[in-house]
């Protein structure tokens, strides 16, 4: 798998609260919770959830969002065969229709969400209000208010609204990057409609990455269902650790994966969000790739941990810095990388235009560099186009990797914007198919030697030993990584 690294956002400072209630607050703060010490004093004994609910069920928000379905117009708007069909046949609520006034169906959701300033700021998850035309905020005494979005980032997900309200009470918020795996949680939400709803777990695990997202999640059993997005996830002391925000599941109900967005990375979300309605992201313009027993043993790795960087951008902030391709990202300012996937969120953390150290293992050496962090252009989108191949040079066979090749030609390479390579295209059965190569993919390298042709390949493979492990450097659609084919 390979990553293209974007910062997530960074920001400073928490909401403020005035007058008496911040007094209250931390001195609430300042005396030892109940339940925390019922917990570290027997060491088996339950936190007392019932006092959790109490203090902070009026801090929780239910939200419900009305708007058009979009995808309705994706569907079946103009430029469709059925918007041409519901023209010609007058079919009422016509996307298409001469007048305009056709409108797609309605599309109804609802989720969580909890109040961080007593003027009526709400944080929440961002595909909650997403395309949502009318928001209606629900409080615990059933007072209704009407929602605007101050701002919405979808790579967090998360989200800052606001209501017309006074001297609301504000939740507590507490240091995510102080939570334990094992830690007691409690959930309050909304699952299916069904307000104020308690669940309870515990803490499965830190800095968890999905989908190539730059959110280091907290997993945690507490059940959560559709309708608990946007919900806090508390921890024993009674104060605010997460936002639950998903669920992995193979029904789309609760199956004991949940995952929460932690407190410290909305809030500096939050910040930007309050300060400008958007967020300015760092960018460090590399594509990364997670380091296994493989490519530890090719790179001279004591054990698997890093980030391999597989490309990097010309001109841009790394490159500017000195990392290469074929780097293995050892230390972000000092934080140790066990997993490439904690790269991303410290980077999240850096404002742009600040100094960054990277200490990489380049060639056996360990080397610290400074990198300068850019500013990610939202709008740049990275294509990848296939490959059209004419005028095809003679297939040939690699029987050492078990691979079918061909030589590129002129137009494949300009195509590709490559000025050298070799093309897959086949894959026998063995090593080469057991370390993922795959038809279509590109040869750039062979043992960190660049290769332009079937011989030049060839000829990189058959210096090394032949009990060896081959290091190929493959492009694949817009990216390119590293693979290691160990002999059998």
């Amino acid at each position: 798998m390979v990553v293209t690294l974007v910062a997530i956002a960074i920001g400073a400072g928490l909401y403020a609260q005035s007058g008496t209630r911040a007094e209250a607050q931390a001195a609430e703060m300042s005396r030892p919770a109940e339940s925390a010490a019922a917990i570290s004093s027997s060491g088996i004994a339950l936190p007392d959830f019932r006092d959790i609910v109490r203090r902070n069920r009026e801090v929780v928000v239910q939200i419900a969002v009305r708007g058009e379905d979009r995808r309705f117009h994706q569907q079946f708007g103009d430029d469709s065969p059925f918007g041409e069909f519901f023209r010609r046949f007058g079919v009422p609520g016509n996307p298409g229709a001469p007048d305009g006034g056709g409108q797609a169906p309605e599309r109804r959701g609802s989720g969580s969400g909890f109040i961080i300033g007593s003027e009526g700021r709400i944080l929440t998850n961002a595909h909650v209000v997403k395309d949502a035309d009318e928001i209606t905020v629900t409080l615990s005494d059933n007072r209704e208010f009407k929602a605007k979005v101050l701002g919405s980032d979808e790579r967090t997900d998360v989200a800052l609204i606001e209501i017309e309200a006074k001297d609301l009470p504000v939740a507590r918020l507490g240091d995510s990057d102080q939570i334990e795996v094992g830690e007691w949680v409690l959930a309050i939400g909304a699952p299916f409609g069904m307000s104020y709803t308690a669940t309870q777990g515990i803490v499965s695990a830190t800095e968890r990455q999905l989908r190539e997202t730059y959110v280091p999640f907290i997993q945690t059993d507490a059940a959560v269902n559709p309708g608990n997005s946007g919900g806090p996830l508390f921890n024993a002391r009674g104060e605010v650790i997460g936002i639950n925000s998903q669920i992995l599941s193979g029904s789309g109900g609760y199956m004991g994966l949940s995952f929460a967005i932690p407190i410290n990375t909305a809030t500096l979300i939050a910040t930007q969000l309050a300060d400008k309605g958007f967020v300015e992201r760092g960018y460090l313009g590399i594509q990364f790739q997670p380091v296994g027993g493989r490519e530890a043993r090719a790179f001279g790795l004591d054990r698997p941990r890093g980030a391999l960087v597989a490309s990097v951008e010309p001109d841009g902030p790394a490159e500017k810095a000195g990392i290469q391709r074929g780097d293995i990202v050892l230390s972000y300012n000092g934080k140790v990388l066990e997993t490439s996937g904690e790269l991303p969120p410290l980077v999240g953390a850096t404002p742009v235009g600040a100094k960054a150290k990277i200490k990489v293992l380049r060639d056996g050496k360990t080397k610290e560099l400074t990198v300068t962090i850019g500013k990610l252009d939202e709008e740049a989108v990275a294509g990848a186009g296939g490959s059209k191949r004419g005028g095809e040079p003679a297939e040939e066979r690699e029987s050492r990797l078990g691979l079918a090749l061909s030589d590129l030609t002129d137009e494949q390479r300009e195509q590709l914007k490559i000025d050298g390579g070799v093309l897959i295209t086949g894959v026998q059965p063995g090593p080469a198919a057991r370390a993922g190569l795959a038809r279509g993919d590109v040869i750039l390298e062979a043992n960190r030697k660049k290769v332009d042709s079937i011989s030049a390949l060839r000829k990189a493979i058959g210096d090394a030993d032949e009990n060896d492990a081959t290091l190929l450097l493959v492009k694949r659609g817009a990216g390119s990584l590293f693979i290691v084919i160990e002999p059998e």
